[in-house]
C-alpha cells in the first residue's frame, strides 16, 4: 500500500461534496430529496400525534359513558337503599309496590342503554339465543320448545349479551 499522505480534513465520498462543486442537477435532485425526505419526517410525526389523539378520545369516550351509566344507575341503588331502611312490618303490599316500581326504573334505565330481555318462553330453543341447562318430557308441548326459564337473557344493541338459561321439551 502506497503511504497517504494525513491530513486533517475528513474523508467524504462524491454524496458528501459540497453543493458548489456538484453539477446543478444533482443539487437540485438532493433538495428535493431532502424537502421528501423532510415533509416524510413531519407526515410521519403527524399521523403519530393523530393517532394518540384519537386513541385518547376513544378512552375518555368510554370512560365518560361508564360514568353517565353509573350515575343512572346510583339512582336506583339509592331507591334500594330507602326502600330497605322502611318497616315493612305492617303494609307489605305497599312495600311490595315500591319494590316493582324501582324495578321498573332500573329496566326502564337499561331499557334506554340498548339493552332487551330475550322471550324465551313458548317459542323454539335457538341455541344462538338459549343454554339448555335441562329437557322434560312434556306430551303437551311440541319437541324443542322452551317450557321455563331459569335465567333471562338478554341482546345489548342486536348482539347477545346473556344467553337464556332455559328447560327444553322432549316429546
Amino acid at each position: 500500500m502506497p503511504d497517504e499522505p494525513l491530513t486533517d480534513e475528513p474523508v467524504t465520498d462524491a454524496t458528501d461534496a459540497p453543493a458548489e462543486s456538484a453539477p446543478p442537477e444533482v443539487t437540485a435532485l438532493q433538495r428535493e430529496r431532502d424537502d421528501y425526505k423532510d415533509r416524510w419526517v413531519r407526515k410521519t410525526a403527524e399521523f403519530d400525534n393523530y393517532r394518540r389523539r384519537i386513541e385518547r378520545e376513544r378512552r375518555e369516550q368510554a370512560d365518560q359513558a361508564v360514568v353517565d351509566l353509573l350515575q343512572e344507575l346510583l339512582l336506583v341503588v339509592d331507591d334500594f337503599d330507602r326502600a330497605l331502611e322502611v318497616d315493612s312490618g305492617e303494609d307489605i303490599g305497599a312495600y311490595r309496590k315500591g319494590v316493582e316500581l324501582i324495578q321498573g326504573k332500573l329496566h326502564d334505565l337499561l331499557r334506554k342503554q340498548g339493552l332487551k330481555p330475550i322471550d324465551a318462553l313458548g317459542t323454539d330453543f335457538d341455541p344462538n339465543i338459549h343454554q339448555a341447562v335441562m329437557h322434560e318430557v312434556s306430551p303437551e308441548h311440541r319437541e324443542g320448545e322452551v317450557i321455563g326459564e331459569l335465567r333471562k337473557g338478554y341482546v345489548l344493541n342486536d348482539r347477545l349479551l346473556r344467553p337464556a338459561m332455559v328447560k327444553v321439551a322432549k316429546a
